[in-house]
């Protein structure tokens, strides 16, 4: 591991990837190696959890190579220094910041979506000129072996390098100093890599979870808000990080609701092999939902099978915050419906729990979708639809609070990965001794004057 990161800052001094066209040149060789071996990466996913090779496109591969398209389109603009005005007191001189890479980057991604969540920090880590060390999740086993054959036979380790593994060899990357850290994972594993990070002053991103409420506010167009939520909640079986957690409901349409549910849950087909479907990531997980079922509350699925990993989309109806469903995030196919009278109430709820990584918002009264955005603190969220704000680079994706520290995507994810220099550029041709020595009243006078404007 010291090897490692030893050689990759000694390649990141010699200054090449500060070369713009390096950049792109990765950028673009990275979009060409994805694309070369899509059946590959396609069979590794489906082998590790039955995930399809429509779904491997459309929520994998599809959004890493926008990624790719927008960095190269735009990376000369992000990347020129900015001009920005002077103030009196410094006249005449120029004023503007210079964004810089951080140096060498460390990317731990998560085993849920292995491709995007891995390869997508680490296309901004690049855009922005680091080098890159990334530690994929070591659950998903073909996919991590499979992104480490395909980085590791093309491309240079002092520049990008996949180091496999466990808990081990995460926690002995974590003892090394790096530049930047990137971690997408649960909440207590990021604390963990917060405190080692601490250790070495190193910045982190946090890209992490918690409960995203849904609110249903009014019935004008509840075919269509099932649909996107049903879509929502159990694409991956449930196991996104922005994927609706629990919804709320005005008690008034609850009946309508659990029944709306129910049918379009019934016209999908969610089995394996189906390309509907996709399976539990492991055992452990599968007995770790099986816990939050109450089977007095569940009025749809509920069963699982350890053998094929496949837990039946679940939906129970009478939840309250109090019942273990709701005490953590779900990460899986289970879908609570809680009933509320009061808007101020149930916002004062959400309000008392963990800062969520998403919100979905579900209703055509504007002041009521404006108050809930504005009370509510999340991370970033939908009206009228689910875990399609994703899809847009051009808005920051990251938490708040305990759901994440930080944001990428787009130009958010070059900021991310850059310092921005602060650079006054003054001539030598005149020069005030108004801030120099002896200090008189005159020059006082003149300087609060000054300072004033």
């Amino acid at each position: 591991m010291e090897n490692i990161i030893s050689n990759q800052r000694a390649f990141f001094n010699t200054n090449q990837t500060k070369n713009i066209d390096f950049r792109i040149k990765q950028l673009q060789k990275l979009k060409t190696l994805l694309q070369k071996n899509e059946e590959r990466l396609e069979k590794a996913i489906y082998e590790d959890f039955s995930k399809s090779a429509f779904d491997n496109y459309s929520n994998e591969l599809a959004l890493l190579y926008l990624e790719i398209d927008d960095a190269t389109r735009n990376l000369k603009k992000w990347s020129a220094r900015k001009r920005v005005s002077t103030n009196l007191v410094n006249f005449p001189a120029r004023s503007y910041i210079i964004p810089e890479p951080l140096g060498v980057s460390l990317i731990i991604g998560a085993w849920n979506y292995p491709y995007q969540l891995s390869f997508a920090p680490a296309i901004a880590a690049i855009a922005a000129g680091n080098t890159v060390v990334l530690k994929p999740s070591e659950l998903p086993a073909n996919t991590s072996r499979t992104m480490a054959e395909i980085i590791n036979q093309n491309f240079e380790p002092e520049f990008f390098i996949v180091v496999e593994g466990g808990v081990q060899e995460t926690q002995l990357l974590l003892q090394q100093r790096f530049d930047k850290i990137f971690f997408t994972g649960s909440v207590p594993v990021g604390r963990i890599v917060y405190q080692a990070a601490a250790k070495h002053l190193t910045p982190v991103t946090l890209e992490l979870g918690g409960k995203s409420p849904a609110f249903i506010l009014d019935d004008k167009n509840l075919d269509i808000y099932v649909k996107r939520l049903v879509w929502a909640k159990f694409l991956n079986a449930g196991q996104t990080c922005i994927a609706p957690d629990y919804i709320l409901v005005k008690s008034s349409l609850k009946d309508a609701l659990i029944q709306q549910l129910i049918a379009e849950i019934g016209k999908e087909q969610f089995s394996i092999g189906n390309q509907n479907y996709v399976q539990i990531i492991s055992e452990k997980n599968i007995n770790r939902l099986a816990k939050y079922i109450d089977k007095n509350k569940v009025v749809y699925g509920g069963n699982y099978d350890l053998a094929t990993r496949v837990f039946e989309p679940t939906v129970m109806d009478n939840v309250t915050f109090d019942d273990a469903v709701m005490q953590e995030e779900i990460f899986g196919p289970i879908l609570p419906v809680i009933a509320f009278e009061s808007v101020d109430d149930v916002i004062a709820a959400v309000k008392r729990r963990e800062k969520p990584l998403s919100c979905y918002v579900f209703t055509q009264d504007k002041k009521l979708r404006d108050k809930i955005l504005h009370e509510i603190s999340f991370g970033g969220g939908c009206v009228n639809d689910a875990i399609m704000h994703i899809s847009n680079s051009k808005m920051p994706f990251g938490g708040v609070g305990e759901s994440g520290i930080g944001s990428y995507h787009g130009q958010f994810g070059f900021r991310t990965f850059s310092h921005y220099k602060s650079i006054l550029d003054k001539p030598v041709w005149l020069e005030s001794g108004l801030k120099y020595f002896p200090h008189t009243p005159f020059k006082f006078k003149w300087m609060k004057r000054l300072l004033k404007l």
